[in-house]
């Protein structure tokens, strides 16, 4: 997984007055669970843009202005109801010997012969939930949809990998192939037509008369 840096200010004052005037003065503030501690920090909002305004998942290095560097995951985010402006951030820290849980955004590979027939792909998931290191998940899970026909559809289990543990059950869909009424029927029956016709079968409207 990709990781960024944010530079931050350890806080002391934890208070609703506190967290007021950190608002009020362009900062969010933030909480780090998981560790032999709780730790409260805040930083400017902007940020948090490379973080927060993007469908990738990062990895995040919370560098604390006493030196202290730690690694964490971004758990909850609150946002105000009428300004979108982010209110509070909660974070979990991550280390190397033990897994964590995470939504891993799903991008599909290839062109599915449904689509190119005139079906329509649709997403079931666009973030698929898995465990393990951090050190292992990728950037984003793939699916290859290039044999995908009309009705056909992607599960969970056909995009699974060694690196990770996936959190939904065998059957749950991924996408799928669904029908339009532009879509050209994927008629196999044509191609079972052709197969006879190259074996020699000559359709009975041409069949030579018979001799009297």
């Amino acid at each position: 997984m990709k990781s960024l840096t944010i530079n931050a200010s350890q806080r002391e004052s934890v208070g609703k007055k506190a967290t007021k005037a950190l608002r009020n003065a362009g900062q969010v503030p933030c909480v780090i669970y998981g560790g032999d501690t709780i730790v409260h920090f805040a930083a400017p909002e902007i940020a948090f843009k490379n973080l927060v305004y993007t469908p990738d998942v990062h990895t995040v290095v919370i560098a604390l202005d006493n030196g202290t560097k730690i690694n964490v995951i971004l758990q909850d985010i609150q946002f105000h109801p009428v300004t979108d402006k982010i209110l509070h951030i909660d974070f979990i820290q991550i280390f190397d010997d033990k897994p964590i849980t995470v939504e891993l955004p799903f991008r599909t590979t290839g062109a599915a012969k449904g689509v190119l027939n005139g079906g329509v792909l649709r997403y079931n998931l666009r973030r698929i939930k898995v465990k393990g290191f951090a050190s292992k998940l990728p950037d984003v899970i793939e699916g290859d949809i290039t044999n995908l026909k009309i009705g056909n559809k992607l599960l969970v289990t056909e995009v699974a990998s060694d690196d990770f543990t996936i959190l939904h059950p065998d059957n749950t869909v991924v996408c799928m192939v669904k029908t339009s009424r532009t879509a050209i029927v994927e008629d196999e029956e044509e191609e079972e037509e052709e197969t006879a016709a190259e074996g020699g079968e000559t359709p009975a409207a041409e069949a030579p008369a018979a001799e009297a």
